[in-house]
């Protein structure tokens, strides 16, 4: 059986604690909000079972990675950046990146910004999304949450600096909430819609009956729970609060296609769907090797742990195709 380690690494500008197991090509597992490294254990014994390095940080700002002070520090040029080290770090030229929510939309700049370091790149849940030349992301989305009368989506209200501290007041309850609201076990009318009513938070928009999905056990939970009252919210919301400054750094991607080959995967039941859904159709005109779009019945948002042998398999079976590894019965070789 493969047990994954975890140690602190030290990368050029971020000291970033990692999760990992195996020999062979390099593939890294970044996660999203509110996620750590441990939501990939299952794809990291699946692929170093099979003869790969996986890797996977807790990101900027989560977890035992450090977290900046300003808000600024988190802007996507920081993400890819620590990306970037990362695989230098760890004595490699390139990587497979994969990354799911928020490591998604990381995986999809790695491959824009640095395709000389990303060999391939896997997205769950969140599709690829062009910069959109017509303005900043927060005025689409107030005008989009005024088409759709439902109220503000919940990246509008994670501008506001005080936005963390209802999840900072009760980290137990926040993750609770939002496991179950996105998850692909939860009754339709249960399930967020990622749009929230006036004069309604996040969390209070959700029932006080949520409980823990059925792939969440409580020792999985705590560890959730331990990590975030260590470190907060703050560091992650703010890289909801930099997304304008993102779009203003990154006129120079205007236009560019994702070359290397890649990979889409969610749930038919992800709630991402009701707001990125329309990126998610477009997505063959920028992923100019798209080599598959899954849609898994009966799941939801959080896939790699919901559907973890499924998630296992089509990243094996994609990784089989774009990085191919020594035999592991090669001599020599240790899984």
């Amino acid at each position: 059986m493969i047990v994954p380690t975890t140690r602190l690494i030290q990368t050029d500008g971020l000291r970033q604690r990692i999760l990992e197991a195996g020999e062979g090509p390099l593939v890294l597992l970044l996660h999203g909000f509110p996620e750590l490294a441990i939501s990939w254990s299952a794809q990291i014994e699946a692929l170093a079972a099979a003869g790969y390095h996986a890797v996977a940080p807790d990101m900027r700002g989560y977890g035992g990675t450090e977290r900046p002070d300003r808000r600024e520090d988190h802007t996507i040029l920081h993400l890819v950046g620590d990306v970037v080290d990362l695989v230098r770090a760890l004595s490699a030229e390139s990587a497979v990146v994969v990354g799911h929510d928020w490591g998604a939309a990381v995986a999809w700049q790695c491959a824009l910004m640095r395709p000389d370091a990303v060999t391939a790149v896997a997205g769950l849940s969140v599709p690829f999304q062009p910069r959109v030349a017509s303005g900043p992301p927060t005025e689409i989305m107030a005008a989009l949450s005024a088409r759709a009368g439902a109220g503000d989506l919940y990246i509008s209200r994670f501008q506001a600096d005080d936005a963390h501290a209802e999840m900072d007041a009760d980290p137990a309850t926040a993750l609770r909430k939002m496991f179950w609201a996105y998850d692909g076990a939860t009754a339709p009318a249960d399930q967020s819609t990622g749009f929230i009513a006036p004069a309604t938070s996040m969390l209070g928009g959700i029932g006080e009956q949520a409980t823990l999905p059925p792939w969440m056990s409580e020792s999985h939970f705590a560890d959730y729970v331990a990590a975030f009252t260590r470190s907060g919210f703050r560091g992650p919301l703010d890289w909801y609060r930099c997304l304008d400054l993102n779009w203003s750094l990154t006129a120079f991607l205007q236009g560019r296609r994702i070359d290397q080959p890649s990979l889409f995967i969610t749930g038919d039941r992800d709630p991402v769907r009701h707001y990125a859904g329309r990126h998610e159709k477009r997505q063959h005109q920028w992923l100019t090797d798209l080599r598959g779009h899954h849609v898994l019945g009966d799941a939801g948002h959080w896939i790699q742990q919901e559907r973890a042998e499924d998630v296992s398999r089509l990243l094996l079976d994609f990784l089989a195709e774009v990085a191919p590894h020594p035999s592991i019965e090669t001599p020599g070789h240790r899984s």
